[in-house]
């Protein structure tokens, strides 16, 4: 399959948005399913695209997943420091998922970071249980970073995320 990576077209915001809805909802992210208010924010792919870069990962004319780019901080960064860009929100469609959309969803965030001025890491944040995703951050050279992990819902202890970076 010739995957091809480039940035989100406004037409495919709706098809981005439940791939990556249904991606966290089959695989059991979202801790209160379908009333999960961060369903929303999964589904607003115009929001994402109008604060960061939004790359989506094509094949024969076909959206397979995508990956949400914030190349210095700004509305979208959760853990990003000076001097790091982050990924979010990476979400491959079921149907394509092992054919290799998402580790060159990735590469294409590496190669912008490093494009970056004045950029030394790229970070992110993962769930426990997305082991898929771990192993590609691990084999592209991330490592884990546990002083970073953090609780987006301060409210619910069990909501720990874990964090990656790779020094550029």
């Amino acid at each position: 399959m010739d995957i091809r990576i480039r940035r989100i077209q406004p037409a495919e915001h709706a098809a981005l948005g439940e791939i990556t809805a249904q991606a966290y909802l089959r695989d059991g992210l979202l801790d209160f399913g379908e009333s999960d208010e961060y369903l929303g924010e999964l589904r607003d792919v115009a929001k994402r695209a109008a604060a960061a870069e939004v790359l989506v990962a094509t094949a024969d004319g076909t959206v397979l997943g995508g990956v949400t780019f914030v190349p210095s901080g700004g509305p979208m960064a959760d853990i990003a420091r000076p001097g790091e860009a982050e990924i979010r929100m990476l979400a491959v469609a079921h149907e394509a998922r092992g054919r290799g959309a998402g580790e060159a969803l990735v590469r294409a965030c590496v190669e912008r970071a490093r494009a970056v001025d004045g950029c030394t890491k790229l970070v992110l944040s993962t769930q426990r249980t997305m082991h898929a995703a771990h192993r590609i951050y691990e084999r592209l050279g991330f490592v884990r970073t546990p002083e970073r992990d953090w609780n987006p819902l301060p409210e619910l202890d069990d909501i720990t995320l874990l964090t990656y970076e790779l020094t550029l």
